[in-house]
């Protein structure tokens, strides 16, 4: 049985979020083929760990008191989840677990942008989900747009600011914004997901506001055109490489121009961290083709791999796509697309960390070193 490290939380504002993920996870995880070991990142960074952490109830209790602090060792190889020594040396470390691969159910910014993902690769151990630079692209929304334009992916017109030009240059901005851009804009924190951050402004009145706001939760933001009278439509590719295969496509019914964080999160207590009111595409949809192709292409044009959810904007008025963005760990490891296709939610588990292993067989035959005798065909430095 395989030893799973289920990481979830972060220092990130969709901490909840995550927590509700990485519990959908645990308990879903076939048990029979897998041990799933709780590793929760409190808001600080604090890495935890304990089995209290397979019961929801702990998190809403807020009673980590049985939990224990861990850390990785920082050795290649070194799978051993260690409990953090009070006295800060190394050698005082004992062996918590010693794990075989990790799931990623973090969200948002210190996980779902590559920062935990480095840390792993750096270790050797598998992992669910991108790597390192897929999900940095995959999280910047401007790099993202960037890459998916130079391959020839439809994107809407978008224009992006950093902080600093912001706080120097106010009425510069907003001049640059209404000279290349057209109302109604979408503002946009660059690095953020569930829609923290979001505003749509329709003229100048709101626009100092919304990029106010845009700027408290990240040092980059994006400013872009709105699809008006627009259908949403979600779609999830998972594999890697060429061997990928597409969800279900879905449609929220009621699509609002805007979905709040309670939208997303609150109003379906069912199956909390999902969106809400869903319909089918129709089987004769003539864009399915179409939708299913471009997200295919989204996913692969960032070197993705593992489970990602792309969302894409059809114009109602022209039948132009545009892809909106990727989520590279989405919510609920978007197992509400795959269901209709037939997998149930322990088997999208287990496909997921099969995926980890074969991506992890595949690093196994690159080779990492060459032995150049550097050192010995160089002069550098005086002789003693």
């Amino acid at each position: 049985m395989l030893k799973v490290g289920v990481i979830f939380g972060g220092r990130s504002v969709e901490h909840e979020v995550s927590v509700i993920t990485g519990m959908q996870v645990i308990e879903n995880m076939d048990k029979e083929k897998f041990l799933p070991i709780p590793i929760y990142i409190t808001k600080e960074g604090k890495w935890l760990s304990s089995e209290s952490f397979k019961n929801f109830k702990t998190f809403k209790d807020g009673d980590f008191s049985s939990a224990k602090n861990v850390m990785l060792g920082c050795d290649y190889g070194d799978f051993n989840l260690y409990i953090n020594p009070e006295s800060k040396s190394m050698f005082d470390k004992k062996v918590y677990e010693t794990l075989d691969m990790v799931f990623f159910a973090l969200h948002g910014t210190n996980g779902e942008d590559g920062s935990c993902q480095g840390l792993i690769e750096t270790v050797g151990l598998p992992y669910t989900g991108t790597n390192v630079l897929s999900s940095s692209v995959g999280m910047d929304k401007v790099i993202m747009k960037d890459v998916y334009r130079a391959n020839g992916l439809p994107v809407v017109n978008y224009k992006y600011y950093y902080r600093s030009k912001w706080r120097s240059s106010k009425e510069e901005v907003m001049a640059d914004i209404e000279k290349n851009l057209k109302y109604p804009l979408f503002i946009k924190p660059s690095n953020l997901g569930s829609s923290i951050g979001i505003s749509k402004v329709k003229n100048k009145d709101n626009l100092e506001e919304a990029l106010m706001i845009a700027f408290s939760y990240d040092k980059k933001v994006i400013v872009e055109e709105s699809v008006e009278n627009a259908r949403e439509i979600n779609c999830a590719v998972m594999g890697y490489e060429e061997n990928v295969e597409t969800s279900e496509l879905e449609e929220p019914l009621d699509f609002k121009e805007l979905l709040t964080f309670d939208d997303k999160y609150v109003s379906n207590k069912k199956t909390p961290g999902t969106k809400t009111m869903r319909n089918l595409l129709k089987k004769d949809e003539p864009l399915r083709d179409e939708l299913e192709r471009l997200a295919t292409k989204a996913f692969t044009s960032i070197d993705a791999s593992g489970n990602a959810r792309v969302d894409l904007l059809v114009s109602k008025d022209t039948g132009k796509v545009y892809i909106n963005e990727i989520n590279t760990i989405p919510g609920s490891v978007a197992f509400y697309l795959w269901e209709p296709k037939g997998y149930s939610f322990k088997d999208l588990i287990t496909k997921m960390l099969e995926i980890a292993q074969a991506v992890d067989t595949m690093k196994k035959e690159t080779v990492y070193s060459y032995d150049a005798e550097l050192f010995k065909r160089i002069q550098y430095g005086k002789k003693l």
